[in-house]
């Protein structure tokens, strides 16, 4: 009896050793300081832009519509006072198509600009990812290997922007006013040479609904200041963007390259400009 009640001490023994090691361990392994977060590269903490909200638009009647003409503008970013729209550190597009990607926001097809066809998420991946496939060279095998590779769209690519927009004389208020309604992205599609062959829209975006999610991104302006508060839907409301006219509203739905080229197409487009702000005084006329 004494035999093995000293083997079960021993035993006993043992085992408490071994649980309190295990805690120790345990415990020396939650005391383990975590992973420093990286530091502020900043001297404030930026709030402004994040919490800031659109203001509503003001509710237009019908009735008070005395007259309307929708307008189809290109934004090239190639023009200094369009270069915010290609700034390394918010470009246009790489917002708009990320927010599209995490389903923040609903982008539509380009079979029409009427925003009647959302896209899917799939759909959206053909546009923004091209599948390819490259040869490659296996060493440990010793053999030729096909992969297939996914890239995605850089947002340099992106040289100009479609815009459709709504002119309005409001007679409640007796002024010629503005309402964008859609934005879409241009690429060009060139051959296998290389050659430029068209450009398409990738998606339209539906403005007034991404109007929030403009408002929460901040635009890189002229002034070179950098606490700039600029958000990119200050940037489309106060019209801070240079463009060209490229089509208005007619019976035959044509634009304005369908029948004119060169320098006539140019003068047609700030003849409409022109047309367009000197309605406004007919109107008050009238």
């Amino acid at each position: 009896m004494t035999t093995l009640s000293l083997r079960a001490a021993r035993l006993l023994g043992c085992l408490g050793g071994a649980l309190l090691a295990t805690q120790l361990a345990f415990a020396q392994r939650t005391d383990l300081p975590d992973a420093p977060s990286p530091p502020l590269d900043d001297i404030t903490e930026r709030t402004v832009i994040a919490e800031h909200h659109p203001l509503k638009y003001q509710k237009i009647r019908e009735a008070d519509i005395l007259w309307e003409t929708r307008l189809w503008r290109i934004i090239d970013t190639r023009e200094k006072m369009n270069l915010p729209f290609v700034a390394p550190e918010s470009p246009l597009f790489s917002i708009l198509s990320e927010a599209a990607l995490n389903g923040d926001l609903t982008v539509y097809s380009t079979e029409n600009d009427h925003f009647s066809k959302p896209l899917s998420e799939k759909e959206l991946q053909n546009i923004l990812f091209k599948t390819d496939t490259i040869s490659t060279w296996n060493m440990d095998q010793d053999q030729e290997e096909i992969r297939v590779v996914q890239s995605d769209l850089n947002w340099e690519d992106v040289k100009r922007f479609r815009l459709k927009e709504s002119w309005f004389f409001d007679a409640n208020t007796g002024t010629l006013r503005v309402r964008i309604l859609g934005i879409a992205p241009l690429i060009d599609v060139r051959d296998e040479n290389g050659d430029f062959r068209y450009e398409k829209p990738l998606f339209w975006v539906h403005y007034p609904s991404a109007r929030p999610l403009l408002a929460g991104r901040k635009a890189v302006t002229h002034g070179g200041n950098y606490a700039s508060t600029t958000t990119w839907e200050d940037l489309f409301e106060m019209r801070y963007f240079a463009s060209s006219i490229i089509k208005e509203n007619n019976i035959q739905d044509r634009r304005l390259q369908d029948y004119l080229a060169g320098a006539d197409l140019l003068m047609q487009s700030d003849k409409i400009e022109d047309a367009l702000f000197n309605r406004e005084h007919d109107l008050w006329s009238w």
